[in-house]
């Protein structure tokens, strides 16, 4: 036998990586509940717990021509994200989960030695795609309120290619006001503007793409249009950006069947739309409930989640004593965010039995 090992094709910062910490399936969780799959209260991932529009559900019942690729120009899907936002469709790609065009754009504008600014805590992909082009991460805390201190980017903005925002943020739930975006837009940094949440909020920066060229702002199709197990999302950017990473994704980067469900969806907004109003006066209510609880502090939230401290140090215990329940809601337990659950917005019974199991631990 060859006494090669394989590791050592592997480049030094791939062997070195933290991967990103995804939650765990329902099919695992219900094991760990001793429960049915379909018992299973997911609470976890921030999904839409009414899943996709009517029209994605009937598109999908006779899906055509699988067996041809889908188009690499993305010319259906663009145009119908551009009628949606009312953006050129040139300012638009379209990618495998928003998670791609994160990729797409840190290999395209990283090099060895480079950095970008992430105000943590935030959504920890960015980091682990940075590490993986060789870049570095200059992590800036978050201020009192989970605010991004302007300044303090500012102040090492010139050390960095990419400057990173997620608003509304996940997982503390606060926006970032424009005012402070068009500050950040200003240092000449490339700003990566995550909106995957906007849809639950009253604003968005879609309206700066054509003031500034330095400006990209991702969006998802998991959360408001409920499709997070088909991988779909896209950018907005100026078309000079986005005629390069159509040049440089894969030619087949979107499936057939996220196409169609794309286009249903866009098709269908209306009704997506009334149901992210329904989980926005469900979060509502999850608020004002958790404030009632001792022990419970739960932060104003413009997502489709709240976050909460749990005091007393028993997060640990609440998280585990909800997932013997069959409720499953994600625990962080180092940094300024120990001692936090983050629990998304359900339909209305979920959040009914969630409200029971948290009385009797906390």
């Amino acid at each position: 036998m060859s006494n090669i090992n394989p590791l050592n094709y592997i480049h030094d910062r791939w062997r070195r990586l933290s991967p990103y910490e995804a939650v765990d399936p329902p099919e695992k969780l219900a094991e760990a509940a001793g429960i049915q799959e379909n018992e299973v209260i997911k609470l976890n991932a921030n999904e839409n717990p009414y899943g996709p529009s009517p029209l994605v559900l009937e598109a999908l019942r006779d899906l055509p021509n699988v067996h041809i690729y889908p188009d690499p120009a993305q010319v259906a899907m663009r145009k119908a994200i551009g009628d949606y936002i009312k953006v050129d469709p040139h300012n638009v790609v379209v990618g495998n989960g928003s998670d791609e065009i994160i990729d797409l754009v840190f290999r395209a504008v990283l090099s060895d030695g480079d950095a970008i600014i992430n105000a943590v805590p935030t959504f920890g992909m960015y980091p682990v795609t940075a590490q993986i082009c060789g870049a570095n991460t200059i992590s800036v805390p978050r201020g009192s309120s989970f605010e991004i201190p302007v300044h303090e980017v500012m102040a090492c903005a010139s050390k960095a290619k990419i400057i990173v925002v997620v608003s509304p943020n996940n997982p503390t739930g606060n926006l970032t006001p424009l005012a402070d975006i068009e500050v950040l837009l200003d240092s000449g940094s490339l700003l990566v503007l995550d909106e995957a949440y906007a849809e639950f909020s009253n604003q968005t920066a879609m309206g700066l793409i054509n003031k500034y060229p330095n400006l990209i702002i991702l969006r998802t199709l998991s959360k408001w249009g409920g499709l997070a197990g088909l991988r779909v999302g896209y950018g907005v950017m100026n078309t000079a950006l986005a005629d390069v990473l159509m040049r440089g994704k894969p030619p087949y980067n979107v499936s057939r069947t996220a196409e169609i469900a794309l286009l249903a969806s866009l098709k269908d907004h209306a009704v997506l739309d009334s149901r992210a109003q329904v989980i926005i006066a469900e979060r509502d209510r999850l608020y004002e409930t958790l404030e009632n609880l001792p022990g419970v502090d739960p932060l104003p939230s413009q997502a489709n989640f709240i976050l909460c401290h749990i005091a007393e140090g028993r997060a640990k215990m609440v998280y585990e004593g909800l997932a013997q329940k069959g409720i499953a809601v994600r625990y962080y337990s180092e940094g300024r965010l120990e001692n936090y659950l983050r629990i998304s917005v359900g339909t209305t019974e979920q959040t009914n039995k969630l409200i029971v199991a948290l009385k009797t631990l906390v």
